[in-house]
């Protein structure tokens, strides 16, 4: 049996947390600072809530999901790596390159299958936009804008915005926050370099980290993409563009419609999301990936080498290039 600790237990450790109980998963330990959030997981999943990470790297954890803020990532991937645990972090791989790259020889020198946070790559109108990419629909890619817009306030109404890790000047921000625009951007085109990026800060929520930032990329086939992620828009806002030689794509979070347009600029194609589809499926899809990946010890498509030159392009914008 394969036994995973979740470090970290707030919205999205409880959301792994709950997930891998609905997989089937048993042998699951849990750690959080908070005592309130470990009786939680004891009472609500009947999971082993360890006292301290002592602990959890004592039972020997053969994956290990951390989710904590993310300043405390790249030490705790570090002691989990260091016991042999396969290791799935949750986006933002770090807020700083510091240790990234003994990260990534250790993980490396033990063999392990890693995985950053992507869920975005599980959403069924990101796929497709994929698919449709990979068989040539619109022939060469030359541009895309791949856009994020919503409000901090409201991402988790029990918690003062002001006290999230994502209102830190120092770990926070929209630009590390949604960089899963920018992992999209990658991972739909290929990798990119960043030519030019303005920041602003979140004054109107009384904040000093970057509430927005526009980004303009390079991409190794040569297209260019526009990246823009904000967390002060009070309606949100999701959506893709790819603009190529043959043909438009674009897609929309709120509709749930991914549309093709064709050589002659007419509407050839439109699929629809399913209506029954949950926005938690895609964490399920991911975890369930991940995990497969372990168990056939096949490396993911979005490994911590991969992430580390993501998060490097996000750090180099947020500090305004």
């Amino acid at each position: 049996m394969t036994r995973i600790a979740i470090v970290g237990c707030g919205s999205i450790g409880r959301r792994h947390l709950a997930n891998l109980h609905q997989l089937g998963y048993r042998d699951l330990l849990v750690f959080d600072p908070l005592d309130s959030v470990r009786d939680m997981a004891r009472r609500d999943f009947g999971v082993t809530a360890c006292d301290d990470m002592t602990e959890v790297w004592a039972r020997d954890p053969d994956v290990s999901i951390i989710a904590t803020p993310s300043n405390l990532h790249t030490p705790l991937a570090m002691a989990a790596a260091s016991v042999g645990s396969h290791l799935f972090v949750e986006k933002p791989l770090a807020h700083t390159v510091d240790r990234l790259d003994s990260l990534q020889d250790l993980v490396v020198a033990k063999g392990l299958v890693t995985m950053v946070g992507c869920n975005m790559r599980f959403h069924p109108g990101p796929v497709q936009i994929k698919r449709w990419l990979d068989e040539g629909a619109i022939g060469g890619v030359i541009a895309a804008r791949i856009k994020t817009g919503s409000y901090l306030p409201g991402w988790r109404p029990q918690q003062d915005y002001r006290q999230s890790y994502s209102a830190s000047p120092e770990w926070g921000g929209a630009m590390l926050d949604c960089i899963h625009e920018l992992d999209l951007a990658v991972w739909l085109l290929g990798e990119a370099e960043l030519r030019a990026a303005v920041t602003r800060p979140a004054t109107s929520l009384g904040l000093a980290t970057d509430g927005l930032a526009e980004l303009i990329l390079e991409h190794a086939t040569g297209a260019l993409s526009n990246v823009h992620v904000n967390f002060v828009q009070r309606n949100y806002r999701r959506s893709i563009e790819i603009i190529g030689e043959l043909g438009t794509l674009h897609w929309d979070f709120t509709t749930g419609r991914v549309d093709l347009y064709g050589a002659d600029g007419s509407l050839t194609r439109s699929l629809e999301q399913p209506t029954d589809w949950q926005v938690n499926q895609m964490y399920v899809d991911e975890l369930c990936y991940f995990m497969e990946c372990v168990r056939t010890r096949t490396q993911t498509f979005n490994p911590i080498v991969s992430a580390a030159r993501t998060l490097r392009v996000a750090l180099e914008a947020r500090n305004g290039r």
